[in-house]
């Protein structure tokens, strides 16, 4: 190609000097008053002039054209190479080669931005990029998902599901570090926002990092509580096991020291001290082992065996779940609905591990009917499987809901509002789906609804 270039550069080289002397001939036609030789110079000048006017204004015609046709990603545009005149050739052929040129830099451009989109799509980390008028310039699917939108195109649009959340992606500043509760259909999320920035083309944009820490918090909330429960069973049983021991020990020590005391001169004031002895001792035995049985079962709490999955369906699962209900509470007059979409539904998990979860959470839904008296009680349990092929179980009641100042601490270990309730029932529920990979969650709204989902 270089002596394509050599030859073009030499030819307009040719023209330029041949201009340079047409020029000086006229000028010494002038000088010594030649007509002929005036009008003969003249008028080669004048044609060697419009040639190269021509010329260039074709090529520079050619360019301006090369440049809209890039512009508006016209990839179609080729001028001929197969043209007579050699400039026209080798210009041609030039303007093809930078056409080609930033094409191909134009499509590298364009496959790396679709690369950087995949592996956004990819992460975990929801990312939001505004500018600094709200519109939003990018996003990935994590993100979407975690706002609970379709289609994200300008922060106003956050107005419809909470105004607080909309004034805090509006107003952010980079190095901020926030932390906000966002509620939507899919439930409560709870969200770490980090905001940096960048300027692009003298454009200043904002860059929103989001991040769901539900599953953090409760995991830490979940070994705190299961660290202090083990601290808690062993101090409690190292001084309760010695207490009832002792007072059993002393319940029989008094029993047979009555056999031998048959004949006593103070024997009624003995016997009236033998029954506050024995009541005393029968209070600490009573009190000692009704700790144990309390350790006991929040010992629970911490020794869930590890799920050991397998391949089972769902209908028949939940269907045995609802008999062992009815037959548990066999005078409540509560009716099942049962909703499995696809029937052959399969779900991958322990099934007997997730049978307590479900059967805990129907005892406490028919509880609740039973408690607030009402006399048509609904339970309806519905399984199905999302976009995400998850697998979704709810379980819902007609029911008063659960208060939103009850509802923040249902899942901490101990808390019941039940006389007589452990408070270990959902905490023990929710701690089995997570080693199983999944989570359970209370949908806000007007029922109760608890929703197991498995990934």
């Amino acid at each position: 190609m270089k002596h394509y270039y050599r030859y073009i550069t030499d030819r307009y080289l040719f023209r330029i000097v041949t201009s340079l002397l047409l020029a000086g001939a006229v000028t010494v036609s002038i000088i010594y008053k030649d007509l002929l030789w005036i009008v003969i110079s003249s008028l080669l000048l004048l044609t060697s002039l419009r040639w190269q006017w021509k010329l260039y204004r074709r090529h520079t015609q050619k360019v301006l054209f090369l440049l809209d046709a890039i512009e508006n990603n016209d990839a179609s545009i080729h001028f001929s190479e197969h043209e007579d005149i050699p400039d026209n050739h080798i210009v041609n052929q030039a303007l093809n080669r930078v056409a080609s040129i930033l094409y191909n830099v134009k499509s590298e451009t364009a496959q790396q931005e679709k690369y950087y989109e995949l592996i956004l799509d990819c992460i975990n980390t929801g990312i939001l990029v505004l500018n600094d008028a709200g519109a939003v310039y990018q996003k990935n699917n994590e993100a979407l998902r975690l706002l609970g939108l379709e289609v994200f195109t300008h922060v106003s649009q956050l107005n419809r599901i909470d105004a607080n959340l909309m004034g805090l992606f509006a107003h952010c500043h980079p190095g901020d570090k926030l932390q906000t509760r966002l509620s939507n259909e899919r439930g409560t999320v709870n969200l770490s926002i980090r905001v940096s920035d960048i300027t692009i083309r003298q454009e200043h944009f904002r860059i929103l990092a989001l991040n769901d820490i539900n599953n953090e918090l409760d995991e830490k909330e979940i070994d705190s509580w299961i660290r202090l429960t083990r601290v808690l069973t062993h101090e409690i049983m190292n001084s309760v096991t010695p207490i009832t021991s002792l007072s059993d020990t002393l319940l029989t020590l008094i029993q047979g020291s009555e056999e031998l005391k048959t004949k006593s001169e103070s024997i009624s004031s003995y016997k009236e001290t033998a029954d506050e002895i024995r009541n005393g001792l029968h209070t600490i035995s009573t009190t000692g082992k009704g700790l144990l049985s309390f350790v006991e079962n929040y010992r629970r709490f911490t020794r869930i065996p590890k799920p050991e999955p397998s391949l089972f369906y769902v209908k028949g699962f939940i269907n045995r779940m609802v008999e062992l209900a009815r037959h548990q509470y066999p005078d409540s007059h509560i009716t099942f609905h049962s909703h499995i979409t696809p029937d052959d539904l399969i779900l991958y998990a322990d099934e007997n591990l997730i049978s307590q979860v479900l059967i805990n959470l129907l005892k406490n839904a028919i509880q609740a009917i039973e408690a607030a008296e009402i006399p048509e009680g609904i339970i309806t349990l519905h399984a199905y499987c999302n976009e995400n092929e998850a697998v979704l179980i709810e379980v819902s009641n007609n029911g008063p809901a659960i208060p939103p100042e009850v509802a923040e601490h249902i899942f901490i270990p101990f808390f019941t509002t039940k006389e007589g309730g452990s408070g270990i029932g959902l905490s023990i529920s929710r701690q089995i789906m997570r080693l199983s990979g999944g989570s359970l969650s209370l949908h806000p709204g007007k029922e109760t609804m608890f929703v197991l989902k498995f990934n």
